[in-house]
């Protein structure tokens, strides 16, 4: 029988835990074959929200174990970094096509972060709203790393009219290469904004005690950042108004469950709600009509 918190291959199901008495697992099979959580022993459930917690608040991965633990779920911490290494890329890719659109006006600045001993360059682009446009590692902080950032960062937005960055010597000939018409401001104290966010970063890397690999960096900057934009502002007005355009009211709603958004591209079915699918519906809706 397989460790906890290990892979299973051979069990479909969670069944009571014999060899620790007062544990109690669940029975709920796991993912079909074709979802992305098939041939975990823990229920999609179980490892989204290890990965929400880790992701969002300051938690060690011993945390999470343990936080697991006092709800009767047994998992190694190691099995909580492979679940985190393994699945935040994917929650970004799955929630990329509902990310709120950027704003017109970019804050773009470089944060360095230690790497097995060694230092490494984050950039990070984050707009009006503070919603993260986009993070990308680089070992230097040069003209190759800048033009490497602004195409990923323009690939899922609109070209900002406005951005803001400091003093580095690369960033006027990358942004007259593929942003001539933007405003360029690198004003003392305007980029305070990016300034304030690095902080938000730094807070949650200060309780994991090191990075080993520039994979580590990568994938927890991505995941920080993904939920970092799930609890912003959004805008009401007209339909047709984008998020991040000018105008408009600027109100707090609830984020949208991440799991929800991990399920909506993983061949998943959603947390029951009690809702029927589409096609359930269009068959009820033509028996009505038969009838």
């Amino acid at each position: 029988m397989p460790r906890a918190g290990t892979v299973a291959l051979e069990p479909r199901t969670i069944g009571p835990a014999v060899e620790h008495p007062g544990v109690v697992r669940s029975t709920r099979r796991v993912a079909d074959p074709g979802s992305e959580f098939a041939g975990f022993r823990f229920p999609p459930e179980v490892i989204t929200l290890a990965v929400r917690w880790y992701l969002r608040f300051g938690l060690s991965y011993r945390d999470v174990e343990e936080l697991l633990a006092e709800r009767g779920i047994e998992v190694d911490h190691t099995t909580v970094f492979r679940w985190v290494v393994r699945f935040t890329p994917l929650f970004v890719e799955a929630a990329r096509p509902s990310r709120h659109t950027p704003g017109d006006r970019w804050f773009i600045d470089e944060t360095s972060v230690k790497v097995d001993g060694r230092w490494r360059y984050l950039y990070r682009a984050v707009d009006q709203f503070g919603q993260v446009v986009d993070v990308l590692v680089s070992p230097n902080r040069d003209q190759r790393a800048a033009r490497r950032f602004f195409p990923r960062a323009l690939a899922g937005a609109t070209a900002p009219v406005e951005v803001t960055t400091d003093r580095a010597a690369a960033d006027p000939r990358v942004l007259d290469e593929f942003l001539p018409a933007a405003q360029h401001v690198t004003c003392r104290f305007a980029n305070n904004r990016v300034e304030v966010d690095h902080g938000r970063l730094k807070a949650r890397l200060r309780p994991m005690r090191g990075l080993k690999r520039d994979r580590s960096l990568r994938v927890v900057a991505t995941g920080h950042a993904f939920v970092q934009n799930l609890r912003r502002p959004l805008r009401t007005g007209d339909r047709g108004r984008c998020p991040g355009s000018r105008g408009g009211r600027v109100r707090r709603t609830r984020p949208r469950p991440l799991i929800d958004l991990a399920f909506s591209n993983f061949r998943l079915p959603r947390l029951a709600r009690g809702s029927a699918s589409r096609a359930q519906r269009r068959g009820s809706r033509s028996q009505r009509r038969g009838s």
